[in-house]
């Protein structure tokens, strides 16, 4: 099978676990690195034996796909640059700091059929794969990532760094159009917004509400999920979930991992099943790469294509813009 030549644009904390990561993928001839800080490149491709160029254009050039490990302002240029040399791109998220550079970027990759995947690792968690078996449909989802401080990622609000993730697993899960967006959030120890919650109604009924925070004391990355049938709890640190499902009696699983009973009157009765997914032991950056890979080599759509970024992208904005009314009201 064909081998993708790629390489990494950015050689900071995360740009080195890409190129890492992307020498262990499968299919994958990794070429080499490249940073504006030449000697940050040159450190980073001595230590993990591969290339550093001194030039973008040269990188680009022998390559078949470009990894974007950048600053989010610098997306659109450097995405627009590996387009322009028909390359296939993945980039880190969100995908652009602004809605017409992602809308822009979305549709050249469309016109030239270009694999354009966007960086949002979280659908590659764990705790998101074990529920690969069930079918989920939520009604009410419930969200809170909170991180400690970390001056990374203070050049955008926190809506943007932290909350966007689950922004993203939100919009794929629930079907809908966005109907309405309530939201609320703060400044604390930096110049954008440190903590912010919304709630998202959606056209079918269905609601989400997120909290994100930078300033926590300790790590959260927590979603719970209500449908009709079921209750999922998910853990994205420990990769871990939990699902509680109502169940007719002729469905009853066999061996249940526990029974809590029944539930409801009459012939609407059911039995409250609680089962614990088997948990997937998997690198998440790794196996979004590789993935990345696969879309190439197959020609098939990335699970996070580059509409999904824009789309994310578009309600995490709706979200910043109706905090920023709220403080103009206040």
């Amino acid at each position: 099978m064909k081998k993708i030549k790629a390489g990494v644009v950015g050689t900071g904390h995360l740009g080195k676990i890409h190129t890492k990561l992307f020498k262990e993928v499968h299919n994958c001839d990794f070429i080499g690195v490249y940073d504006l800080d030449f000697e940050r490149a040159k450190n980073v491709a001595e230590e993990l034996n591969t290339k550093a160029f001194k030039e973008l254009d040269e990188l680009i050039d022998e390559v078949d796909a470009v990894d974007i490990v950048a600053t989010t302002s610098a997306h659109y240029k450097l995405v627009k640059k590996a387009f322009a040399k028909n390359k296939h791109v993945f980039v880190e998220k969100p995908i652009t700091s602004q809605i017409w550079e992602a809308e822009d970027l979305v549709k050249e990759a469309e016109m030239k059929k270009l694999i354009f995947q966007v960086g949002h690792i979280e659908r590659f968690n764990p705790a998101l794969l074990t529920l690969e078996k069930y079918e989920l449909n939520p009604v009410f989802v419930q969200t809170d990532r909170l991180a400690q401080f970390n001056p990374r990622g203070t050049d955008v609000a926190v809506v943007l760094d932290l909350m966007i993730h689950d922004i993203d697993i939100i919009l794929s899960l629930i079907k809908s159009d966005v109907k309405d967006i309530k939201a609320n959030g703060v400044a604390v120890v930096s110049d954008s917004i440190d903590i912010a919650n919304a709630r998202i109604e959606f056209e079918n009924g269905a609601v989400a509400n997120v909290t994100a925070s930078r300033i926590s004391q300790k790590k959260m990355r927590k979603m719970r999920m209500f449908q009709r049938d079921a209750y999922i709890s998910l853990d994205f640190i420990t990769g871990t979930s939990e699902v509680y499902r109502l169940v007719n009696p002729t469905g009853m699983p066999q061996n249940p991992f526990i029974n809590f009973g029944e539930m409801g009157i009459g012939d609407k009765k059911k039995f409250v099943v609680y089962e614990q997914p088997e948990v997937k032991e998997v690198n998440a950056l790794k196996l979004e790469l590789e993935y990345f890979i696969d879309s190439i080599i197959n020609d098939k759509k990335p699970i996070v294509s580059g509409k999904d970024g824009l789309k994310a992208l578009k309600v995490a904005e709706l979200i910043i813009n109706k905090i920023e009314e709220n403080k103009i009201l206040n």
